[in-house]
């Protein structure tokens, strides 16, 4: 967890071993970059389950009763009930 900005975790939460949570980024102009950082807050609802080695990236809300497959790189908010996959991770099924 690189937490420059706060994360906010919700109760009944899974994490699976290698779940990286980061908060810190940098712009994308390279001149820029080599000066600046900051930071987006991080929001994982309740009852969350995020599968191994899924990577949870800044600025993202996760809603609740979400399933984060293994290996998913989450880059956008994520919706309540629905279990996302894949690199960038997508809805890949309802759970409502």
């Amino acid at each position: 967890i690189l937490d420059c900005a706060a994360i906010t975790i919700g109760d009944n939460v899974f994490l699976a071993p290698g779940v990286q949570i980061y908060t810190a980024t940098h712009p994308l102009g390279a001149i820029e970059r080599r000066s600046t950082e900051f930071a987006k807050p991080i929001e994982i609802g309740n009852d969350v389950w995020i599968g191994g080695a899924a990577i949870i990236l800044p600025g993202v809300r996760i809603g609740n009763r979400v399933v984060v497959a293994a290996g998913a790189v989450v880059t956008k908010d994520v919706e309540d009930d629905v279990m996302v996959a894949g690199v960038p991770a997508r809805v890949v099924k309802n759970l409502r």
